[in-house]
């Protein structure tokens, strides 16, 4: 347990900017006999002088005080920035539900880093999962996903509502419905390729369920990419809201998107622990983030000829 106390750091501080007990002690509106004794007791703790002491009061700092008092001095400006809230900008941390990452991500962190160069951020790419245990424990400040997974502790910002779609070959009946978008049972008549995500995969069963429409499972996957491969070379029809832009797949084989026309939206939201206190640097990137989102295009596979 430490013997000295700030106030004992205070005094000797004082003491040796104003050369004197009486000047320190008239400087902190304290006692000439009071500051005495508290550098008696701070030198004592010590076990050695911190100042010379010369005759008509001057005091000067011993070989040892100076070096002492200046880090004394440095350690109690450190103590006053700390209690200002004056600290070191950390990171901001920022992480993305992992399949919206790839058409999202890269896009944000450059619009951030336009318009708060000053502001670093430290970004992960997680799985529902993941991502809520660490909004929950205070490791990451601010997250982009699906509203799936997350209750009440949660403040959430709406980004953008995002309705779901089929994906299939380009050759497959369904796309022939890709300009106008088709129902809901329209799908449910051909076999379905699910991400194989815990929180995903309920919902997508939960849009054929609560219709009673009955469905059947070809594949799941473990990732949007790897579906839209499976659906592009005709193994059956992917179900996502994620959109990425284009008319092929990874591996190459075209397919169609069809937006699904009465299954409602899904929003991709901003969340925040509504328990963590953000910095001043985190506040300030989730009151950007909302406005780098703008209105989706109504065919984004467009974007490929």
């Amino acid at each position: 347990m430490l013997a000295i106390t700030i106030r004992q750091l205070e005094y000797a501080t004082a003491t040796a900017r104003c050369g004197g007990v009486t000047a320190a002690a008239s400087a902190l509106n304290v006692s000439q006999p009071a500051l005495s004794v508290a550098l008696a007791q701070l030198e004592a703790s010590l076990g050695q002088p911190l100042f010379i002491r010369t005759p008509g009061g001057r005091i000067t700092p011993t070989s040892f005080g100076r070096i002492w008092l200046a880090e004394a001095q440095a350690q109690l400006d450190a103590l006053t920035r700390l209690m200002a809230g004056d600290t070191p900008a950390a990171p901001v941390r920022l992480a993305c539900f992992e399949d919206l990452a790839p058409t999202l991500l890269a896009p944000l962190i450059t619009k951030l880093g336009a318009a708060a160069p000053e502001i670093a951020l430290t970004v992960e790419v997680l799985p529902f999962e993941a991502m809520a245990d660490g909004l929950r424990s205070g490791r990451i400040d601010l997250a982009i996903t699906w509203d799936l997974g997350l209750d009440g502790s949660c403040d959430k910002t709406v980004l953008r509502q995002v309705q779901p779609h089929a994906i299939c070959a380009a050759t497959h009946p369904l796309a022939a419905l890709a300009k106008r978008g088709a129902p809901l049972a329209a799908i449910a008549e051909h076999p379905l390729i699910l991400a194989d995500q815990g929180l995903s995969l309920g919902h997508m069963r939960a849009l054929f369920s609560a219709r009673d429409l009955p469905f059947t499972v070809a594949h799941r996957t473990a990732s949007l990419d790897l579906m839209r491969s499976y659906a592009a070379n005709g193994l059956g029809v992917g179900l996502s809201y994620t959109r990425p832009w284009g008319r092929r797949s990874s591996c190459g084989a075209k397919l169609a998107t069809v937006t699904i026309l009465d299954a409602g939206s899904e929003p991709i939201i901003l969340a925040r622990l509504a328990a963590n206190a953000l910095t001043p640097q985190a506040q300030r990137i989730a009151a950007l983030i909302p406005g780098q989102f703008a209105a989706t295009d109504s065919d984004p596979s467009d974007g490929e000829t």
